[in-house]
This record gives structure tokens, sequence and C-alpha cells, in this order.
């Protein structure tokens, strides 16, 4: 058996007749926390959704505990992995109970009904996400910070060995987004899998132990934070300059992208460097 959770095999698909992923090749190793990184429009949602088996590749092959992903079945797959999307449209007032138990989807028998071991795993999964306070709430009248952990939770429910996420922390403060992210390294060390989507760069290189930079569909590279997060790939990918430093406190790289002020100080200190 392959010894990656996920592996992409020269992956290609678009929509319509336009190609928005090239060719990627790619594994996410057991037990391993990646980051998806890249510029807007670089494909890192559709990727995130051909590895969670909701789209279907134009060419290549996309494996799941080295098994080709067509081979599962919806509850199978489901048991396999979590996926946080990065909005969920919920228009009727269900309380937050009733939307983390719909986690337990894959798990529950033939006639539907959730057995007190789907209410446990849902209650578990609501204090690690500290959303068990909202268990009565209708998810309507939540905040959408709020909405998004309680969506953590239903992932969590389905107990799966794999999380895919999609800019899980877009609508939360820094107090909630920390709180995620630690959440989510304390699951990989437990054994969980777990593949984000980011545009934060400085929370990929704090919580990732590998990146994947996308761009317009294609890796533009892979590797540790430290080999991915340099000067030279982040200003070509995305077009800007951009300052790296390491942190003296974490010992993890930071970004701060420099305003047009700051740029035009670059050029007049350092005449030979090339505009973007």
């Amino acid at each position: 058996m392959s010894a990656a959770a996920i592996e992409l095999r020269d992956v290609s698909f678009g929509y319509g007749r336009a190609a928005v992923i090239h060719g990627v090749s790619f594994a996410v190793e057991r037990g391993g926390f990646v980051g998806i990184i890249g510029p807007n429009g670089s494909g890192k949602s559709t990727l995130l959704r051909l590895m969670s088996g909701y789209l279907r590749a134009w060419q290549g092959q996309m494996l799941v505990d080295g098994a080709a992903i067509e081979r599962y079945g919806r509850r199978e797959l489901g048991r396999l992995i979590g996926v946080v999307p990065q909005e969920t449209a919920v228009s009727f007032p269900f309380s937050v109970t009733e939307m983390v138990l719909f986690g337990r989807t894959p798990h529950v028998g033939g006639f539907g009904f959730e057995r007190g071991a789907d209410l446990d795993a849902a209650q578990r999964a609501m204090a690690r996400t500290d959303t068990a306070d909202l268990a009565r709430r209708p998810i309507t009248e939540l905040s959408g910070g709020e909405r998004q952990r309680v969506i953590l939770a239903r992932a969590l429910a389905q107990e799966p060995s794999i999380l895919l996420l999609d800019e899980p922390a877009a609508f939360l403060d820094i107090r909630h987004e920390v709180e995620m992210y630690d959440l989510l390294r304390d699951l990989q060390r437990e054994g969980m899998t777990i593949v984000s989507v980011l545009h934060d760069l400085n929370i990929a290189a704090l919580y990732c132990e590998r990146l994947l930079l996308l761009h317009e569909g294609r890796v533009a590279r892979v590797g540790t934070p430290g080999e991915v997060i340099d000067y030279p790939t982040l200003t070509e990918v995305y077009g800007t300059e951009v300052y790296v430093a390491m942190n003296d406190i974490t010992g993890s790289l930071n970004v701060l992208p420099l305003s047009r002020e700051h740029r035009e100080q670059l050029r007049r200190r350092f005449p030979g460097r090339p505009e973007r």
C-alpha cells in the first residue's frame, strides 16, 4: 500500500474547455500537515475539491490510501475524508447539534437514525471546536466565525483520517484563527492527515510541515516552509515585492507585503532591481 494518504499523479482538470489544473503531481504523507498556497485564481480550491472526490480529474490519477478514488463509494469516502469548505450556505434554521450530527451520515445505519455513539461523537467535536455552548442555537443566527467552527465540528464528527480545509479561518478573528490551527496541529499529532488551503503565509509557515505553492494551476514549488517561502519565489509568483524574515520568537518565517511607497524606496536604494 502507498505510504501516502493522498497522491496526485499528473492530474489535470478544468471547467468547460478551460483548463485550471495542469499536470499536478504531489503526495500527502499520512499524518502530515500540508498547506496549499498561491495567488487568487491559481487553482487551490479546485485542487482541494479534486482531493475530496467532489470533482473528477480530466486526466491523471488520484489515489486515497493507495487506491484510485473512483473505487470508493460516497459513504466509504465520507468515513475517510472530512471537508471544511470555504463557505457553507444554510437556509434552514437547523440547530448547531443537528448540523454537527450531519457529519455522522457516513456512519448511521440503513434507517438513518443516530445512535448514542453518534451523539457522543458530535458532542466531542463540539467540545474540541468550542461550540458546545452554541448547541441549541439555530445556525442561521450565528456569525460567520461561529458558523465556520460549527462546520469544522461537523467534519470532525465524521471521525475521518484525512481532513481537507479550504481557508478555514477566513471568517475568524485572530484568537479563533490561532485556536483553530492549534487544534488542527493537535489533530495531526494524534494521527490525522491535514491539508489546508491558506492565504495567510505567516500561518502557513508557522503550522504547516510542507507547502505546495501553485501558480496558474501548476506546481511552482513544493517543500518545507523554508524551501518554499523566500523572496525570489514569492515575488515572482505573487507579482509583488515582499519582505521575508525569521521570527525570533517562533523560529518560523514571516512575510510582509510592501506598500507602493516601500517598493519605490527599494528601487531607489537598489536601482538594478527589476520592477514588479
